[in-house]
């Protein structure tokens, strides 16, 4: 097998530290760059003794240069809480990071793949969601420095593609879970578990029957990887994400009874341009990548209340 150079933006943060960490075991020589914004390095602390992992403290908003056959382009703080601290600053990474990624992927003719992500939608007027789905997003909304500049990047790498042939990947990432996630980050999944472990009342905003579908983040990598392997014909978006839907009730009640917790449930004012729905059709990542999310909601929480107990 010849050995590919991949670079990896975002690569110490949450799905990023997985990422690399899922190349190298398939044998390829990485190159993880992140501006520590949201990234820690400790995801990636136990790469660094391999040989064909490489760390570079970069923020994508300024140019990069080097010699790569695959990039996968994740730079960007995900969560309400980190994307709403520094707007602009969420904004430029979007929309700069992708056309600096983009301009290296044209000059060395690498392979790109875009994370954008489920927030395209917006607060969805179809359900579930499809890849033909424009989308209801609000402009100029609390969300949507972070909603807007996936947009604007989606925008950017198709015309790259149209205009220049670089060879370009889209997925559209949707509620992803597992270690290594951020335990201040504002999601819920992190929210509820760590409430229930340190036995704080848990959170829900609203009445808590909006929905969201979970992903563990194993079977997110997967559909990254399968992703990036098709033919170059084939460009997206494709969602990636799992179709079983809960109420954010249902999800405290299994956070509670699967920490042994006496964590109470309280209710809190729901967030502005807070999605009511949330779930991917994913019969486009069945037929393009003979994909679909391996790993339940029960056995994932298992593992990342685990990771959660053995850190805090």
């Amino acid at each position: 097998m010849i050995k590919k150079k991949v670079l990896v933006t975002g690569g110490a943060g949450f799905v990023g530290s997985h990422l690399c960490e899922r190349l190298l075991k398939d044998g390829n020589d990485v190159v993880c760059l992140d501006n520590y914004f949201t990234g820690q390095k400790q995801n990636i602390v136990h790469l660094l003794n391999n040989p064909y992992f490489e760390l570079i403290r970069h923020d994508v908003t300024n140019p990069f240069y080097i010699e790569v056959d695959e990039i996968y382009n994740l730079a960007c703080p995900a969560s309400p809480l980190h994307y709403q601290y520094n707007p602009i600053k969420t904004m430029k990474t979007s929309v700069m990071g992708a056309i600096n990624m983009l301009g290296l992927a044209k000059r060395v003719k690498a392979k790109i793949l875009q994370a954008s992500t489920s927030e395209v939608y917006g607060d969805p007027q179809i359900h579930p969601q499809t890849e033909s789905y424009w989308g209801h997003v609000n402009p100029i909304g609390e969300r949507s420095c972070y909603d807007e500049g996936k947009r604007s990047a989606e925008t950017l790498f198709v015309n790259y593609h149209k205009q220049n042939n670089v060879r370009i990947k889209i997925i559209r990432i949707f509620n992803t879970y597992g270690p290594r996630m951020h335990p201040n980050d504002g999601r819920v999944v992190s929210n509820f578990i760590v409430q229930a472990l340190q036995g704080n009342d848990i959170t829900v905003y609203g009445d808590g029957q909006q929905t969201r579908s979970f992903q563990y983040v194993d079977d997110l990598i997967e559909g990254m990887i399968r992703m990036m392997a098709t033919p170059e014909s084939f460009t997206g978006p494709v969602n990636i994400g799992n179709p079983n839907e809960f109420t954010i009730m249902q999800l405290a009640e299994l956070v509670i009874q699967l920490t042994n917790s006496k964590s109470k449930i309280i209710r809190m004012p729901l967030p502005s341009d807070d999605p009511t729905q949330r779930q991917p059709n994913i019969d486009l990542a069945r037929k393009k990548l003979n994909w679909e999310p391996k790993i339940q909601l029960r056995e994932g929480l298992i593992q990342t209340i685990q990771y959660f107990a053995d850190t805090l």
